[in-house]
């Protein structure tokens, strides 16, 4: 293996983890992906698609954390309403991001995806979940089960302003859905499960969309990006379930402001060449 491989690889494993440890995070998954990548020079139209393809891992991830709920969930559902409720519910929290996707995910990948909106929509996302905290709880949905067909509408409809690069889409759909009635447990349990058709989809598309960028060559660099995303992720889940328990997501806005602004300021000031 020549020594630009295993430069490239160290790379896809770098962008694996950043990519596991943000996504479920409130913190911006595609924010930190996109700074990553122009620090690493790993921002061509090929790393891209990595990008994207790399949520796969991240996914897995949730798929083995929620497995049991997963199959339970499959297996009834033929026999029990709750059941086709709560997969009709995220069906329908889904649809929003794909309707918006396919209108305007060209258009925002082409004006929006620079790091001084990355910078300026981790600020406002740290003062929504400032407010957010500040509110009283008065949880009317304590389980993922209980929720209402307008209620997924809801978190879905919130979801697609995540299409924002630096808002986070599990800041969004959690902190939307908190400031809906739902229970801090309940609204990161439907923001996880929302989040497999979601960015299954979203990889998919991208992959076929830009095929022609890809080649068999590639598979390693795809698989080590996987990977990390997957065993990142798969740990950073498990923690965050423990974490919401007994904690409140102020650190997280405390994170996205002090990152924002050094953001800001290196791009600002010509310290880092963010421009690639």
């Amino acid at each position: 293996m020549h020594s630009v491989d295993i430069v490239l690889l160290l790379k896809a494993a770098i962008m694996g983890v950043v990519e596991g440890l943000t996504e479920f995070l409130p913190v911006s998954s595609t924010g930190h992906l996109i700074l990553a990548g122009h620090l690493l020079g790993f921002d061509d139209a090929k790393a891209k698609t990595f990008d994207m393809a790399i949520q796969t891992g991240a996914i897995l991830a949730v798929v083995i954390v929620y497995w049991q709920k997963i199959r339970a969930t499959l297996a009834a559902l033929p026999t029990q309403p709750q059941a086709r409720r709560f997969a009709a519910n995220v069906f329908i929290a889904f649809v929003p991001a794909v309707a918006v996707g396919l209108l305007l995910g060209k258009a925002i990948k082409a004006h929006l995806f620079t790091p001084p909106v990355v910078a300026l929509a981790l600020v406002a996302g740290a003062l929504v979940i400032f407010w957010a905290e500040r509110r009283e709880h008065a949880a009317r949905i304590q389980h993922v089960e209980d929720m209402r067909p307008l209620d997924a509408l809801k978190v879905g409809l919130v979801q697609c302003v995540a299409m924002v690069p630096g808002v986070s889409r599990s800041g969004a759909t959690i902190i939307g859905g908190m400031l809906m009635g739902l229970s801090r447990q309940a609204a990161t349990d439907f923001s996880f499960f929302l989040a497999i058709p979601t960015l299954v989809g979203a990889g998919a598309y991208s992959l076929y969309k830009d095929r022609a960028l890809l080649s068999w060559s590639d598979a390693p660099l795809f698989a080590v990006g996987l990977l990390f995303a997957f065993v990142s992720a798969w740990l950073c889940v498990r923690w965050l379930l423990r974490y919401i328990a007994h904690h409140s997501f102020v650190p997280f806005a405390w994170y996205r402001i002090a990152f924002g602004l050094l953001v800001l300021l290196s791009w600002a000031t010509g310290w880092v060449n963010w421009a690639g």
